[in-house]
Order: structure tokens, then C-alpha cells, then sequence
């Protein structure tokens, strides 16, 4: 799995953060969202892909298996 945010597209929800923490946090500026890891753990996939759905400004997108 590999994982590519959008900045520009982000909304600053923090739903992601919610759902992944391990994997997203927000910059302290701005709210928008930081990749902490580009390639999660196997048992991240799941929240991942659940942040990926529940961004509303779809400004995640998640690729591979």
C-alpha cells in the first residue's frame, strides 16, 4: 500500500488524523494534513483506507494492496 495526501485539496477535517494517527497527523499552521508514513504497516491498511473514504475533500489517495 502506498499512500499520496493532496495539501492544496485539504480541508483540515483532521478525520484522518482521527482514524490513522500512526499514519497522518495535521500541521500545527495550518490544519492540513501530514503523511507521517508513505507505505503503512500491514495493520494500518484498514484505518487508512477508512481515512481515505471519510476525507471529505478527498485529498487522500491510496493505491496497491
Amino acid at each position: 500500500m502506498k499512500i499520496t495526501v493532496d495539501t492544496g485539496s485539504c480541508v483540515s477535517s483532521g478525520q484522518c488524523v482521527l482514524l490513522a494517527p500512526d499514519t497522518f497527523d495535521q500541521n500545527e499552521d495550518d490544519g492540513t494534513v501530514v503523511l507521517l508514513a508513505a507505505e503503512p504497516s500491514a495493520d494500518q491498511e484498514d484505518a487508512v483506507r477508512q481515512a481515505e473514504l471519510t476525507c471529505p475533500a478527498a485529498a487522500i489517495r491510496v493505491s496497491g494492496a
